[in-house]
Order: C-alpha cells, then sequence, then structure tokens
C-alpha cells in the first residue's frame, strides 16, 4: 500500500511538471501541549483496540498486516521534547513512537503514542499532498506561566497569592518570594517561545524533515492542536475560587490570547485552530472542578472574534470505562500502602509492629479481593499509565487524535467551501 502510493505520488507529480500544473503545498499542522500531548500510551496496548467492533477499523489503519506499526507514507513530523531545559528534536515519517520520551532514546521512536498518530493517520487519508506535523510538547506545562502568550503581559499573582504568599508560610507557599517571582519572570512565556521559535526554524527549511519537499510546491498553515490544561486545573493559588463557575475565567482569557499571539506571531490570522478539552475521568466526572475547568477549556470556541475558526472538541467521551473502573481499585491499594507506611491509627498498621514482608502480604490479600485476575488480564492489555494520563491507553489516544483531525478538517472544508 505504502509503495503504491510513493508510486502514485511520483507520477502525480511528472504529470503536473509536464502539465505547467504547480503541486498543491504542503500541509502543515502544528500540535501543542502538555503531557497528553506527549502521550503516554503504549504500543502494546494496541490489541485492546481491537476488542471493540466499534474501534477495530482504527487499529487497522494503526498497523499492517506483519502487526508493525503503520508507517505514514504521506506524513512527517518534528517532534521538540525534551525535560529540565535539555530539548532534543525527533523527525522523520510519522508512525507510533512520537509520544512521551522519558527514558526513550531521543535518536529514534520510542514505543509510545499520543494524540499525533490517529491525527496524522487521518491526515495522511484525507489529503494528496504531503502533511507535516509539527509537535511541541513538554510534561508539567502550564498555559499560566509556561506557556503564557507575550499579549498577556508578566505573570500577575492571584488574589490568594498576593495575600498569602509574603507571609511565606503555609502549605505550598514559597519560602523565598523574592527568589520565587525572579524564577517565575524567568519561567513566564518561556515555551511558547520555544514552541514558536520550533515552528518557523522547521519551515524555514521544511526539506530538513520531509525530504521529498519541493520548494516550488510551498507550504501552508492548516491547523494548530492545542491539548493541555492538568496543571492549570490542580493549581488552587492561580485559580483560588474553589468549585465556583467563574473559577477558571483567567484560563479562558489566556487561552483566546494564546490563540490571538499564535497567529500573529505565524502570521496566519485564520488558522484553524482546535482545542482538546480535558476529558480525563470520563463523562461520568461531573465534579465542579472538572466542569468547571472543561467549561473554561471550550469558552474560546463560543467567542464571536473566533466564529468558524475555532473548534474545541471534548475528549471525555474516548475515556475508557471499564479501565477507569479498575484504576479506582488500584487507587485504593495505594492508599492503603500509604496508611500502612504512615501508620494510620485507623488501619491494620497502626501500632507500627507490621513489618516490610507484612505489609506486602497484607496489600497482595487486598489486591486479590479488590481485582480478580481478569481485571488484572485486561489492565495489562489496555492500560500503561495513571489516570491523569488517560490511563496510558492508545484505544484513547488514538481516537482522541482522529477527533481532533476531524475537527480540524470540517473547518478547512468550510472555509474553502463557495
Amino acid at each position: 500500500m505504502a509503495a503504491m502510493k510513493r508510486a502514485t505520488a511520483l507520477l502525480t507529480s511528472l504529470v503536473l511538471a509536464g502539465s505547467g500544473l504547480q503541486a498543491k503545498p504542503l500541509k502543515v499542522f502544528i500540535l501543542a501541549g502538555q503531557s497528553n500531548m506527549e502521550g503516554t500510551a503504549k504500543v502494546s496496548t494496541f490489541d485492546y483496540i481491537g476488542d471493540d467492533p466499534a474501534t477495530a477499523p482504527l487499529l487497522k489503519t494503526m498497523r499492517g498486516d506483519d502487526g508493525k506499526p503503520t508507517v505514514c507514507d504521506g506524513a512527517w513530523i518534528s517532534y521538540l521534547t525534551g525535560a529540565k531545559e535539555k530539548n532534543f528534536d525527533l523527525h522523520g515519517r510519522l508512525t507510533a513512537g512520537y509520544g512521551s520520551m522519558w527514558g526513550q532514546d531521543p535518536t529514534k521512536p520510542g514505543d509510545k503514542i499520543g494524540p499525533e498518530f490517529g491525527f496524522g493517520l487521518t491526515m495522511d487519508a484525507a489529503f494528496d499532498e504531503p502533511v507535516l506535523i509539527i509537535k511541541a510538547a513538554w510534561g508539567g506545562k502550564s498555559l499560566h506561566t509556561d506557556f503564557r502568550p507575550p499579549g498577556s503581559g508578566p505573570y500577575e499573582l492571584s488574589s490568594f497569592q498576593l495575600e498569602n504568599y509574603p507571609k511565606q508560610e503555609g502549605h505550598g507557599i514559597p519560602k523565598d518570594f523574592e527568589q520565587w517571582k525572579a524564577d517565575k519572570a524567568t519561567a513566564t512565556g518561556l515555551y511558547y517561545r520555544l514552541m514558536i521559535e520550533h515552528v518557523k526554524e522547521v519551515l524555514a527549511d521544511p526539506k530538513q524533515v520531509c525530504p521529498d519537499y519541493d520548494p516550488g510546491q510551498g507550504f501552508e498553515l492548516s491547523g494548530f492542536v492545542w491539548f493541555q490544561g492538568f496543571n492549570d486545573m490542580v493549581d488552587g493559588h492561580v485559580y483560588p475560587k474553589h468549585n465556583q463557575p467563574d473559577q477558571f475565567d483567567l484560563y479562558s482569557e489566556l487561552l483566546a490570547q494564546f490563540i490571538r499571539d499564535v497567529r500573529k506571531d505565524l502570521e496566519a490570522p485564520e488558522l484553524p485552530f482546535v482545542i482538546g478539552v480535558m476529558g480525563v475521568g470520563g463523562l461520568k466526572d461531573q465534579s465542579p472542578r472538572m466542569t468547571n475547568f472543561r467549561k473554561a477549556m471550550a469558552a474560546p470556541a463560543g467567542m464571536p472574534e473566533f466564529k468558524g475558526n475555532v473548534s474545541a472538541v471534548e475528549t471525555a467521551p474516548f475515556w475508557s470505562d471499564e479501565l477507569g473502573a479498575i484504576e479506582e481499585k488500584r487507587g485504593k491499594i495505594n492508599q492503603m500502602r500509604y496508611f500502612l507506611d504512615s501508620k494510620h491509627k485507623d488501619h491494620a498498621n497502626a501500632d507500627g509492629q507490621m513489618t516490610q514482608e507484612q505489609k506486602n502480604e497484607y496489600l497482595k490479600k487486598l489486591e486479590a479481593e479488590l481485582i480478580s485476575p481478569a481485571e488484572v488480564a485486561l489492565w495489562e492489555r489496555g492500560a500503561s499509565n495513571a489516570g491523569y494520563h488517560y490511563l496510558g491507553c492508545a484505544k484513547t489516544f488514538a481516537q482522541i487524535g482522529k477527533s481532533l483531525a476531524e475537527a480540524n478538517l470540517a473547518m478547512i472544508r468550510d472555509k474553502e467551501a463557495p
């Protein structure tokens, strides 16, 4: 199939050259965010996708008859990521392995996927012209600081921080307020700048990523996908109005400015922008904090200035409820481990007399009571990470990527329609 597509593309280019027509420009899509844009789903969880008749066809696009992950014929990726300021760019034809690179060899794709795989497969199938994905993602980053857009100005302290940080005492409050402010000033907007710089660097010479790129065909910025939010959602110091409907209004404001600044800096005033709305916990999570944050994330899509070119995609429907139920039981076991280690007064090791072997045996028995062998097997088949990382489930990440691509395509088609 791949060889046939390459041959068709070559024949098409020869026909276009002979006819004097210009080949269509390279389609460029930018994907940015934090750990869930990185993606933590191990390739080992691919089989779980095929267990569901509704997603079995998706699995067939993700790997070939030989059982190996698909290598896209017409889609390439340049992926900027890293840790502790040690960033690197991994690039090549899109395939599985461009997910989280923690603990991986930075010179080649690893063993995880994020949304980019389902996204790229969908775009590769949608266009005859080549597709380039530029991905920039780092775990544990916020919009209020790390990705703060330049148009939002310097970092501003919240009411909670203004009242409590100068006291330099209390849980989570910096012990050296002046040093904290200096560090915050340095961190503010850093990852926004790294993202924009990387995009510009790649687009200055797309051939460094796409060897077949012809400068004569040019490129076209066709979409931007934002998939981030967890660090903002759990930061009660920056967003102190706990469980209030307007708790995350600031996030909506920052994200709207982020869209404006990205378009300005990339000189693409109508660049289609897709927001992947936080979906960990699935549709069952109707807690005030989660509900309020999801609404805040989606809010820019409803602003009049962004009508028709900003779309919000709910990702909660792609959460695996059956794996989530097992995760809850695993959480109870981890909680009990904490109670035993901390000699909690209401639990088995209240007197602190249990040996480590006895504690391990106690937890093993509890796990056998809570989680059946069938559930253990199901977890190993479908999950590879924690709940806040969508359980590291390839079925979830692949569907999210596909859905984000479809939303992007819908905006492109609406724009091109007469």
